[in-house]
């Protein structure tokens, strides 16, 4: 997107200073894993009439050489619910695509180059109508791009968990854990809620920018 605005926002203060970021709570965390629970999800998703937290996870490479075949999960977020799609459960896929591609729906995510190419490369759907957080926000009197934890704690003066040890875990697996179900959720919810703390002008601006037919 071109002449995106920029946000300048104040560098947060110490961790310590700052509330947790409670995230999305475990019950509303949604894995469909059968056609029903997919096609239920997707209707929810086609349904809600705002923009959604997006983000992608992909099992780590450890070895010099090594290409990642991810991303092995894709996340969508609302202000209700969570859901995390499992790309090696074929009934998936239609969901994910479906969401991705879908014009009138606006994903909001950080580092979105990335997720786009992996997502064309891979499995050979479209990211349509994103919005880069990160393109959008900068701080005072700095150079660089600011991400999700930065987001959270200048906007928002919450301080949201970023484990090394959950980013870098198996993101293939079909079984999750609660601790990673809540990981992912919260890369997706996070974003959400960042675009939340905006002023009013400034989403409206962003919206109408993504949703503006590229040339």
């Amino acid at each position: 997107m071109a002449n995106l605005p920029i946000v300048r926002l104040k560098p947060p203060g110490e961790a310590g200073e700052l509330a947790p970021f409670a995230g999305m709570p475990p019950e509303r965390i949604v894995m469909p894993d059968s056609a029903a629970s997919c096609e239920a999800a997707l209707r929810e998703l086609l349904a809600w009439p705002g923009p959604i937290g997006f983000d992608t996870e992909s099992k780590p490479t450890f070895r010099v050489g090594e290409h990642s075949d991810g991303p092995h999960l894709i996340q969508f977020a609302t202000p209700q619910r969570a859901y995390l799609l499992r790309v090696a459960i074929a009934e998936c896929l239609p969901v994910a695509r479906a969401v991705l591609e879908n014009p009138r729906l606006v994903k909001l995510g950080f580092g979105l180059k990335s997720d786009r190419s992996r997502l064309q490369g891979r499995l050979g759907i479209a990211l349509r109508t994103g919005i880069d957080l990160g393109s959008v926000l900068r701080y005072e009197g700095r150079k660089g791009q600011v991400g999700l934890r930065g987001a959270l704690a200048a906007l928002r003066q919450e301080a949201i968990a970023k484990s090394r040890r959950l980013s870098t875990s198996n993101w293939a697996s079909l079984q999750l854990s609660e601790a990673q179900q809540r990981y992912a959720a919260d890369d997706a919810y996070g974003a959400l809620q960042v675009f939340a703390a905006l002023e009013a002008e400034v989403q409206q601006r962003l919206l109408a920018l993504a949703r503006t037919p590229e040339r």
